[in-house]
């Protein structure tokens, strides 16, 4: 597959790999170096090396190799399973595991996981390698996700998501102290013009995202919150939190800083509630933070 990519004005300067690895189909500095190494990438019929300079207005073709078919394969990955039936599953991932395979993260993911502790009863619904997946988080947040363990249960589950009657809760720290006890960010996020890799609040090519947030807990520098998703956008609280001048503690991606230790966001999906597929049940979930969490409120000094 060819794609052509030309250069803005803003891009201009820039080394070549740098502007490959924002694109949405490469991601990588990595993935840009071997299609540069291979000779996949020229401007006007020449390749062109990977310390490369790009001007305002150059057009550079790039072949894309054709993605070989892949399915994700059972690991003996230990899972925290919060509730379990025949139909649903609910596990409290830890941070810094993926979700599911993709670029750069072939396996050892969640995925990997549960084909190996539900063997062949997951939905197939999100494919060979997102089997039974109906929502998900990140790698560097850790907590409830839930998967379907069949065709009826993932649909359902899905249309929960849409109508809003599957809730899902994020404790977490912000820089700052806000103002209000409790707000709604309203606000539609995308990628971020400016770096493929992250999103932003905007209005090109955006979705409409609603996070509603009430503190739990306020300190000198910082304010412990609990968020309610209405939409499920990626990164969403990271992105409304930094959007309103209280980034989260430790998300370096988004404005915040790493005090008090933190190597990764302090985000935690603490509650999930929703109609069981095929019951009818009203089902609500909690878990309790997590040991890295509880430190870092322990550090933030004493509750005003």
């Amino acid at each position: 597959m060819d794609k052509c990519i030309t250069v803005t004005a803003w891009e201009s300067g820039e080394r070549i790999d740098a502007l490959l690895a924002r694109q949405e189909d490469i991601r990588s500095r990595s993935a840009a170096a071997k299609l540069l190494e291979a000779g996949l990438v020229t401007c006007r019929g020449e390749a062109v090396r990977k310390n490369h300079r790009v001007t305002a207005g150059q057009t550079f073709s790039v072949t894309l190799p054709q993605a070989a078919p892949a399915r994700a394969e059972a690991q003996p990955i230990p899972l925290d399973v919060v509730y379990e039936d025949g139909d649903v599953i609910v596990v409290n991932k830890p941070r810094g595991l993926v979700v599911h395979p993709a670029p750069g993260h072939p396996d050892g993911t969640l995925v990997n996981a549960l084909l190996a502790h539900c063997g062949d009863s997951l939905s197939g619904v999100g494919g060979e390698l997102r089997p039974g997946i109906v929502h998900r988080i990140d790698k560097d947040t850790s907590g409830l996700i839930i998967a379907a363990k069949n065709d009826r249960a993932h649909e359902s589950l899905s249309a929960q998501l849409k109508d809003r009657s599957l809730s899902r809760i994020y404790d977490a720290v912000c820089h700052g102290r806000f103002h209000d006890d409790a707000g709604t960010v309203d606000a539609p996020i995308g990628r971020d013009p400016r770096d493929r890799q992250r999103m932003a609040v905007t209005d090109k090519n955006s979705r409409p995202a609603v996070t509603h947030w009430q503190v739990l807990a306020r300190y000198e520098r910082y304010s412990y919150i609990r968020c309610s998703l209405q939409t499920g956008r990626t990164h969403q609280i990271r992105v409304h939190m930094a959007y309103t001048g209280h980034p989260l503690l430790g998300d370096t991606v988004y404005g915040g800083r790493r005090d008090k230790g933190l190597q990764t966001q302090c985000l935690h999906a603490r509650g999930l509630k929703f109609i069981h597929p095929v019951t009818g049940e009203r089902i609500e979930l909690w878990t309790d933070l997590p040991d890295w969490f509880e430190e870092a409120l322990s550090k933030l000094g004493p509750q005003l």
